[in-house]
């Protein structure tokens, strides 16, 4: 017989595995068995509380440095803002659900605070991690479309377009993550917040599990990861070509920031969002298929509880798009540029694109 429960307020909390015989138990009712196996996560309740308390303080300070930055460009607000807006917004949301993760790793996973902040709290989780890949996802596209298609992309450029497409995320982001709130439940017996699903939903869980990766983060990924070298192949053919004259300058610079862009976001691919995948993946797999060595699932789950304070990283790395890429000569000196000039500038990007390639 198999049957693993793991609970978390953040990164999956008690655990209790049986497979043929062998039992793993959580630190907090750990004992010995014949033929046990048994997984120590006492690691957990120190650096678990550490790892969120820091990104609680850094995604509080960054995310509100940038909404009140952008608030002070008044209208002056261009694409790459209104993303960075949406961005900044989602990150800041989930950022207040930090404090109950920490309280409840430093009550060793005793969780007080009822059912509904349990749901609210792996709702905020995810929903935060989708947005930030949708919003990210959008700005490659954007740096994609003003490098390699500036024309077709003045249509994109209007403000108008881009918050429907904020929208638009949202909407599809909540329409994904909602079912969250149906499995994630605290715990009928053992106090804790459970990450996932009870066993007896767990097989229910896990198809929705598996698409949810594959629409929230796989197919993302590879859209980011094809925009990401077409435009490294269109600035490899241009870098060949000497551009001199200072009304080039802002078109050289465009691109610079462009690549700058696209190569931060797939750091933080790599970095925050693909090993949190890949092992929460196994872990969804390996738990359903009951069919796993001890050494095997112990490997994983530890990976699997790692990865989620990395991933939760997510909200304050994103903020350092704003101060890496963002317009920085809007944000300090509050300088405009007019539709005549945004389309001059898009037109003369065209033609020195067309010259080049």
């Amino acid at each position: 017989q198999f049957s693993l429960q793991t609970g978390s307020a953040g990164s999956g909390s008690g655990t209790t595995t049986s497979i043929s015989n062998v039992s793993l138990q959580p630190d907090a009712h750990n004992y010995s068995t014949p033929h046990s196996c048994s997984i120590d996560e006492s690691y957990k309740y120190i650096i678990l509380p550490l790892c969120y308390s820091l990104t609680f303080l850094l995604s509080l300070v960054l995310n509100s440095t940038v909404l009140l930055r952008s608030r002070k460009s008044g209208r002056q607000w261009n694409t790459s803002l209104i993303y960075m807006v949406n961005l900044a917004s989602t990150d800041l949301m989930y950022s207040f659900s930090l404090p109950f993760l920490v309280a409840s790793y430093v009550m060793r996973d005793h969780w007080v605070f009822g059912d509904f902040m349990c749901r609210l709290v792996r709702f905020l989780f995810y929903f935060n991690l989708y947005c930030s890949i949708f919003f990210l996802t959008c700005i490659s596209v954007h740096r994609y479309m003003g490098i390699c298609h500036p024309i077709r992309n003045i249509a994109l450029e209007s403000k108008r377009a881009v918050r429907g497409i904020c929208a638009t995320v949202w909407v599809i982001v909540f329409i994904l993550t909602c079912p969250i709130v149906r499995f994630a439940k605290t715990g009928d017996v053992y106090r804790n917040c459970w990450d996932d699903a009870i066993d007896s939903e767990f097989s229910e869980y896990v198809p929705y599990g598996i698409v949810l990766h594959l629409l929230g983060f796989f197919f993302p990924f590879i859209v980011i990861a094809w925009c990401y070298s077409q435009v490294v192949r269109t600035i490899f053919q241009t870098t060949s070509v000497s551009i001199s004259g200072s009304q080039h300058a802002p078109y050289l610079n465009r691109r610079r920031k462009s690549i700058k862009t696209i190569i931060t976001i797939t750091i933080l691919f790599a970095l925050c969002f693909l090993p949190f995948h890949i092992t929460r993946t196994l872990f969804l797999v390996l738990k359903e298929t009951k069919a796993v060595e001890c050494q095997t699932m112990r490997m994983v789950s530890i990976c699997y509880k790692i990865t989620r304070p990395l991933a939760s990283c997510n909200s304050w790395l994103n903020a350092l798009l704003y101060f890496l890429t963002g317009d920085k000569s809007l944000a300090c000196c509050g300088q405009t540029s007019t539709s005549h000039n945004t389309h001059l500038d898009f037109t003369q990007s065209w033609v020195l694109l067309y010259v080049l390639c």
